[in-house]
């Protein structure tokens, strides 16, 4: 038997972020410093969050347990994963303890932890890959404007990271039909793209 898990909504394309509704009074999780998320929070448009911008790179369960103590009082209505996989994962985590939906917004691409049940956080030090549905957003916002301005070799290095999850996805044992094909399209937008010279199609794929 074949089971395929996704989030509940995927809001993807060019002007997803700015086009999708946001609940009030939302936490925002990001590791992006203030110049940086303001540009963001006002192409998403949203007004009315609460702002939690120190998750570190490769963040530990320390962090985790910062937002949920700091705002477990706050009557959060969701928390949004604005970022890169660090992000998301706090947000996942986070979420999923408070028992509140969880959206999560990439802003590179390549790890594709805005679709999966993994979430990756530390315990004393070391590494750990947690699996469970619970950690599945309830919804995905996709947008390519978090393309705008990046360096060229920050894109390629993400294309890089995007094929080996799309390869590694292909071959897995557990794949199916449905995986296979999205995995095929995947690397049918990503070679158009980059060895076609053809960076419009980055809207197309969204990122």
């Amino acid at each position: 038997m074949n089971v395929i898990r996704i989030p509940k909504v995927i809001k993807f394309g060019k002007n997803a972020l700015s086009e999708a509704d946001y609940p009030k009074n939302a936490l925002v999780v990001t590791t992006a410093p203030p110049d940086v998320s303001s540009k963001w929070l006002a192409k998403m448009k949203i007004t009315d969050y609460l702002l939690f911008d120190k998750v570190e790179p490769e963040p530990s369960i320390e962090t985790v347990q910062k937002v949920i103590s700091e705002y477990k009082t706050k009557n959060l209505s969701a928390i949004i994963g604005l970022g890169g996989g660090s992000s998301q994962d706090v947000a996942k985590y986070a979420a999923s303890e408070l028992k509140i939906p969880k959206i999560l917004i990439p802003t590179t691409f390549g790890t594709g932890s805005e679709m999966t049940t993994y979430c990756v956080l530390k315990f004393e030090g070391k590494k750990k890959l947690l699996q469970d549905e619970k950690f599945l957003a309830d919804m995905a916002i996709v947008d390519s404007y978090f393309l705008e301005g990046t360096p060229e070799a920050i894109v390629k290095n993400s294309v890089c990271d995007a094929c080996a999850q799309a390869t590694e996805g292909y071959d897995s044992k557990k794949g199916n039909e449905f995986t296979r094909t999205m995995c095929k399209a995947a690397f049918d937008v990503l070679y158009d793209a980059i060895m076609n010279n053809k960076p419009e199609n980055y809207p197309y794929g969204s990122m």
